[in-house]
């Protein structure tokens, strides 16, 4: 077994990279720190400054925001100055009411609100300076959705304040330096003590609700819903993969359409939280596995996740359906009764499968590409079980999981770099 501190290590990063999120993480990121800066300044702001790094804008141009019925950035903005609270992190605007949103309709159309790009080689950078009665207050997130950072004191802008702290803060000492290995991941995932890793189950309250609750309306594309209707099973059937598929997609459906439903993130991202959990789940429950094994796969799965997201970063032209479907894959694999070697087996088959898909973008249609990752994810753990595995002679997979995983990563974040600016470029000629 896994040496004490080195498990507790690996539950602080858990805790810190799995958490609820209401809505997409960059746009509710954006709020958390209009939220901040409204708060440093003391009373409603008179004008909102917001600079953004090309990954957050593409990211929040296109996503429904909970509770609005309204798109994108604006109204993320007025909301998080008008009802946000930064104690919420990445709840920010669970307080909104109908009064309160029409509030932020009115502020919206005052033009309040300027937005802009921030010349930065940040991938995830927000800046909010909030102005009022000549007052000036600014609040920075970086490198991860509730990572609040100070300003220098020589910009001459209002800094936070330098005793401000937040969960990931508190953490991130003493977990940024755990080398993490595929091996790692599964011994931990398999053996430790069921009592210290309980609390991965809130995974399956979060966003199994999620699905549940997006059938009671109409979001996005409905893809859950039309996938579980009588025409789709007459070509998926009435089956596991389909179940699967459409309590996925369904989770999908409702967080990118805006409705005002909790989910439990991974790594920054709601949907990677909704991929690495509800394909698990469903299996599980499909196959009778024991709740201990429930629970051992849903581990494995969102710290597989975890790990890859360590060398890829937070936002890259990488889709993080890849990320969070290989963690499916592995949790699925291990329902399966597979071992690592089948799990290296599931990982390297993934790789093979889904490496360069690109993100263009938070929005409605990626209940479409989950749906493809979690399908991939499927195959590759039956590929796996089957003794199955794509060799080191085929494409990126090496014969090490570990470099096979650094490989995908490596295109992810340097590789498809300029296929990012490209997209970016493609998304904001349309504005």
């Amino acid at each position: 077994m896994i040496d004490k501190e080195t498990r507790q290590r690996i539950i602080a990063l858990v805790h810190r990279e799995v958490v609820p999120a209401i809505g997409c993480t960059e746009p509710m990121a954006v709020a958390l720190c209009t939220a901040r800066a409204t708060e440093q300044l003391g009373k409603k702001p008179e004008k909102i400054d917001v600079l953004l790094s090309a990954n957050i804008l593409k990211n929040a141009m296109g996503v429904g925001i909970p509770g609005t019925g309204m798109t994108g950035l604006p109204i993320a903005v007025a909301m998080g100055a008008i009802v946000g609270k930064s104690e919420y992190q990445l709840e920010v605007l669970k307080d909104m009411t109908p009064e309160t949103l029409a509030e932020g309709r009115r502020y919206i159309a005052e033009n309040h609100i300027s937005l802009n790009l921030k010349d930065t080689k940040e991938k995830l950078y927000i800046e909010v300076t909030c102005h009022a009665d000549n007052k000036s207050a600014t609040a920075v997130i970086a490198g991860s959705h509730t990572h609040f950072v100070n300003l220098p004191e020589a910009s001459g802008e209002h800094c936070l304040d330098p005793d401000f702290s937040n969960d990931y803060d508190n953490m991130s000492e003493d977990t940024e330096d755990i080398d993490l290995c595929m091996r790692l991941v599964y011994d931990f995932a398999t053996t430790a003590p069921l009592e210290e890793i309980r609390f991965i189950e809130e995974t399956r309250n979060y966003n199994m609700n999620a699905a549940r609750e997006a059938l009671k309306g109409n979001y996005g594309h409905n893809l859950g819903k039309t996938i579980d209707r009588p025409m789709s099973k007459g070509i998926f059937g009435n089956s596991i993969f389909c179940h699967i598929i459409s309590s996925t997609a369904s989770a999908c459906d409702a967080r990118m359409g805006g409705a005002m439903i909790p989910v439990m993130s991974n790594s920054g991202s709601g949907n990677q939280g909704i991929c690495a959990t509800n394909p698990v789940c469903v299996y599980a429950k499909e196959n009778e596995n024991t709740e201990e094994e429930l629970l051992r796969a849903l581990m494995l799965s969102h710290l597989t996740a975890i790990y890859i997201k360590q060398s890829l970063g937070k936002l890259s032209a990488l889709c993080g359906c890849v990320v969070a479907s290989i963690g499916s894959s592995c949790g699925i694999t291990y329902l399966m009764g597979g071992d690592y070697e089948h799990i290296c087996h599931s990982v390297k088959n993934m790789i093979a499968n889904l490496t360069g898909m690109i993100c263009d973008g938070a929005k409605p249609a990626c209940s479409l590409k989950i749906t493809s990752g979690v399908s991939t994810a499927i195959l590759s753990a039956l590929l796996s079980m089957e003794g199955k595995c794509v060799s080191s002679s085929e494409g990126i997979v090496d014969d090490s999981v570990d470099k096979s995983i650094h490989n995908l990563t490596s295109i992810g974040a340097d590789g498809m770099g300029v296929t990012d600016e490209m997209v970016l470029r493609m998304m904001t000629e349309k504005c």
